[in-house]
């Protein structure tokens, strides 16, 4: 599974697939985040944008290679093995971005609440930032394999599946992704760190368990 893995990561580098929702993050992020903005919302902003953006990338993963070359990888390991590479791939660009932005974030932003003269710890803060980011991460691995096959069978539906999954995740109060960026926003306020310990493992049981009924799925639908 490593080497292929591996073969699925670099297969979606090679393929530049990954620029444009890269691109389209900087980009928005670069809007919303600047030195005068407090922190632990820079996080939360950020962390909320990174689930369209992961979803992005389970879709490039998925369909990184042509279709010929697809079949053939799935003829040599079995569909199933292809299709978890593929999204480990998608988590594993994920997570680097996630890195990458609460990085940034720690370098740009120039105070940590929302309350002038009130501060918490940088490095606590950075950490409630990445706790919310891998569970945001990881619910954009959740609404990226809901939106495209073997669950949705017309790929022309996807993009708008994706978005409206990513609203739902959102603004739905029980969702990880929403408790997570709800915490970092209530910290600033409040001016105290609140770590979303529990956000993030309730979304990896839950990408688990549908991961695990969508591999049913690959290995009795066709590529």
């Amino acid at each position: 599974m490593s080497a292929l893995i591996r073969y699925q990561f670099e297969l979606l580098l090679r393929s530049q697939r990954w620029l444009p929702p890269f691109l389209g993050y900087a980009l928005v992020l670069g809007i919303g985040v600047a030195g005068d903005q407090p922190m632990m919302d820079c996080h939360a902003y950020a962390a909320a944008l990174l689930i369209p953006v992961t979803a992005w990338y389970v879709r490039c993963a998925l369909t990184a290679d042509p279709p010929p070359a697809r079949a053939c990888l799935v003829a040599a390991t079995g569909p199933v093995r292809v299709y978890l590479a593929s999204l480990a791939a998608a988590l594993g660009a994920g997570l680097l971005l996630a890195l990458v932005e609460v990085g940034v974030i720690w370098l740009v932003c120039g105070r940590t609440t929302i309350r002038p003269g009130y501060e918490v710890s940088w490095p606590h803060a950075a950490l409630a930032g990445l706790l919310a980011a891998v569970c945001c991460v990881l619910i954009g691995v959740l609404v990226g394999v809901l939106s495209h096959r073997p669950v949705l069978l017309r790929g022309s539906y996807g993009i708008l599946a994706a978005l409206g999954l990513s609203v739902l995740v959102w603004v739905v109060p029980v969702s990880p992704a929403n408790r997570a960026v709800r915490a970092l926003v209530a910290g600033s306020q409040r001016v105290h760190v609140y770590y979303p310990l529990l956000a993030p493992v309730a979304a990896a049981l839950l990408l688990a368990a549908v991961v695990a009924g969508t591999a049913v799925l690959a290995r009795r639908r066709t590529e």
